[in-house]
């Protein structure tokens, strides 16, 4: 080979390409070895990529006319006209503000919950009863929304309802709680601690399982009572764990576990239940403003995801813990 077929070679070897080959020769590797693993995900990425990522290609109805004779690719761009819709609709403007109102009351109210209980079964010390308080407040978790819904109705009723039985012992007046704006969020808030709080705490039992003993050793050493021990090696050797969830909870509380409530709301408790998933059920399902309901959900998606950056970066700059 010439001089300057050599020249033009090492010319054409660029370090750019130099690197993609490594690159390509690390994957290939790195398939190689874990395999096994690789295989055991691709179900999963299957199923995300079928019922999640896929549909994403619907969201294009929130801006086009929609009509199911034309189809997707048949129906006219609108741009931006289902938003303006949108914002101009007090239907839809009180359903964010509920939405919004709700999840804060969840934030509060519903996400310390699962932490105190993590730390009391922790600190309790008879085996026997420690798992059955365990059992007792995981089952409510198993329990279909649908009987949950039932239940929490019955519990509530006016007439043989146990809630209203004992009001009537102290001389008040029945009350038909579930047909009562104001009683709503308390009501769908309370019976969703009840429900969920104790298997959320499975997550802080696990973290706390981690703590090394040296840590509590030390503290006991010095004199440090239960409660100090508890502020001051359990929950900051948990707080990681803590944040993480928080993001996570963050992410997921624009949902409100929306069909619990389509369960329990009515016309007459609108004004505080109805939030922006039920909304869409009635524009889109019952309604057949496919459209809309798109643009509605969309704005869901972008401002949850939104909250949960906005999370990630002031837990990043507060603990060092973040998901990304």
């Amino acid at each position: 080979m010439s001089t300057q077929n050599k020249t033009e070679l090492n010319y054409s070897a660029t370090p750019m390409d130099s690197k993609w080959v490594k690159m390509r020769a690390s994957i290939v590797l790195e398939a190689r070895r874990n395999y096994l693993l690789y295989l055991m995900l691709a179900p999963m990425m299957l199923w995300f990529l079928v019922f999640l990522y896929k549909p994403m290609l619907g969201l294009q109805i929130a801006f086009k006319d929609f009509s199911l004779w034309k189809g997707i690719e048949g129906s006219p761009w609108v741009g931006l006209e289902h938003f303006k819709t949108l914002l101009e609709d007090g239907y839809f403007i009180r359903a964010v503000k509920n939405t919004f109102i709700t999840a804060f009351y969840m934030l509060v109210f519903q996400f310390p919950v699962p932490i105190l209980l993590a730390v009391m079964f922790n600190e309790y010390k008879n085996t026997i009863w420690k798992r059955s308080a365990q059992t007792i407040v995981y089952l409510p978790h198993f329990i279909s929304v649908v009987v949950l819904a039932g239940v929490v109705v019955n519990f509530m009723s006016p007439s043989t309802g146990v809630v209203n039985t004992i009001i009537s012992w102290f001389g008040f007046e029945k009350l038909y709680f579930m047909t009562m704006p104001e009683f709503f969020r308390p009501i769908f808030v309370g019976s969703n601690i009840w429900k969920e709080a104790g298997f959320e705490s499975i997550v802080y039992m696990a973290a706390i399982a981690g703590i090394n003993p040296e840590l509590y050793e030390v503290a006991r050493v010095d004199g440090a009572s239960r409660w100090k021990i508890m502020r001051h090696v359990t929950i900051p050797c948990i707080l990681p764990t803590i944040m993480i969830m928080l993001i996570i909870k963050i992410g997921a509380v624009l949902e409100l576990g929306w069909e619990y409530i389509i369960l329990l709301y009515q016309p007459t408790t609108f004004e505080t239940a109805d939030v922006i998933n039920t909304f869409i059920y009635r524009v889109g399902l019952q309604g057949s403003q496919y459209d809309i309901a798109a643009a509605a959900g969309l704005f869901n998606g972008v401002v949850a995801f939104t909250l949960v950056f906005v999370a990630n970066r002031i837990s990043r700059k507060i603990s060092q813990t973040s998901l990304w």
